[in-house]
């Protein structure tokens, strides 16, 4: 029994995927003649609202969630939500350039929204970091988290949805702020958000502003890859070892499955999971990645202790779910990123002691993009972790945020 609860209670760490003159030069996103212009107009929902968790308004000179109009997956406006933060003291004439932040997998139910919680303690320093070098700092929350009507589900993991979220956040950022704030901006994201910056980067031109780069700590992609990897490393493991590889496995599915229900809400979590499994899916929707996971890791919990600590027999994913013409279409295009040629500076950190985004994914996407003409500087360490990928890289990102816009 304590083995279990060791397990139980280590799952959360297995979750969580977490001044310079202006320029005028032009976007050079080489997919930028298929991607809309943002033409919204009056962005800017109303007056953003002061944000005081973690103490940002003691670093920041404006600590704000921002309500914004975005275009969504549907093809339609919808509203969004997102952090912005100001340094404090006075812009210099050409305004801050603006760095945008990604954030990593949190859930899709709109509880989930950083706008709405406490900050990441490495986030927050990352954050104090790029406002004392003068940037101001946008971080939204994504389609359908944290959306103000409750309607709308995340779109997790879709990488035009995370995209638009941003470049249309760093569009209404620049509305509100006016000249406080330059036309140069980049982007930075960590697991989920870096997926979702490299996105940006792909559909950069959207925001009619100038795009200097990215850089992306262990982003998602291959998403096939990495749930057929999960499941070879536990088969045949003990049970101790299957409870937090099937945990994790699952939960994002479930995240996916959710996701996936915004443009297809005829899908059904029985089609992905079987039973049990699927009931405890459907909480996707209302609780957030370290819930969700405690759920799942209670039902196999439970099984296992139930028939002689094995899991034969229990219920998880659908045997060829990944087959489903809905889900192969999100792992092989919508949920893939650099899918065209970025002629943009990205930098990628990975780990190779990652099991959250095995550095296997994050090769094969490099080696791809690389193929397909993107220029990526590929930064690797053996011993970094999916977290430590980013939490021991904040100084060097804050240098390489530098480096962009003197470029």
């Amino acid at each position: 029994m304590k083995k279990h609860l060791m397990v139980l209670t280590t799952l959360s760490a297995c979750i969580f995927l977490s001044a310079c003159n202006d320029s005028s030069d032009s976007d050079s996103s080489s997919s930028s003649s298929n991607v809309p212009e943002n033409n919204i107009q009056n962005p800017v929902v109303g007056i953003p609202t002061a944000y005081t968790q973690s103490g940002m308004d003691q670093v920041a000179g404006e600590s704000v969630v921002m309500t914004y109009k975005m275009l969504g997956i549907s093809g339609q406006e919808v509203l969004a939500t997102s952090l912005v933060f100001t340094p404090k003291g006075t812009p210099p004439s050409e305004g801050w350039p603006i760095v945008a932040w990604a954030h990593g997998t949190t859930g899709v139910a709109d509880i989930c929204a950083p706008s709405r919680n406490v900050m990441d303690e490495n986030v927050k320093t990352m954050i104090t970091q790029l406002l004392a070098q003068g940037y101001v700092v946008v971080a939204p929350d994504y389609e359908g988290l944290g959306e103000p009507n409750g309607k709308e589900i995340h779109p997790f993991l879709n990488v035009k949805s995370e995209a638009y979220s941003i470049t249309d956040a760093v569009v209404a950022a620049k509305s509100y702020l006016g000249a406080k704030a330059a036309t140069r901006w980049v982007a930075v994201g960590h697991s989920q958000g870096g997926q979702a910056a490299l996105g940006a980067a792909q559909y950069a031109s959207r925001a009619k502003l100038t795009y200097k780069g990215t850089i992306a700590v262990a982003p998602a992609s291959n998403l096939d890859l990495i749930l057929n990897a999960g499941e070879l490393s536990a088969a045949n493991q003990p049970v101790a070892v299957q409870i937090p590889t099937y945990t994790n496995l699952d939960t994002y599915t479930a995240l996916i499955t959710a996701g996936l229900r915004n443009p297809n809400p005829s899908l059904q979590y029985s089609q992905i999971f079987k039973s049990p499994s699927d009931k405890i899916a459907a909480q996707a929707e209302s609780v957030c990645a370290p819930a969700l996971a405690q759920s799942f890791a209670v039902g196999l919990t439970a099984y296992a202790n139930q028939n002689n600590n094995s899991l034969t027999g229990y219920g998880r994913t659908q045997d060829g779910f990944l087959n489903l013409p809905v889900v192969k279409n999100f792992t092989s295009t919508d949920g893939q990123p650099l899918t065209v040629k970025v002629s943009t500076p990205i930098k990628i950190y990975q780990g190779q002691a990652d099991t959250t985004v095995p550095f296997i994914a994050t090769n094969k996407l490099v080696t791809e993009a690389k193929l397909a003409g993107t220029n990526i500087n590929f930064i690797t360490n053996p011993t970094w972790t999916h977290g430590s990928a980013y939490s021991l890289n904040i100084s060097n990102i804050v240098t390489d945020v530098n480096t962009l816009f003197t470029q």
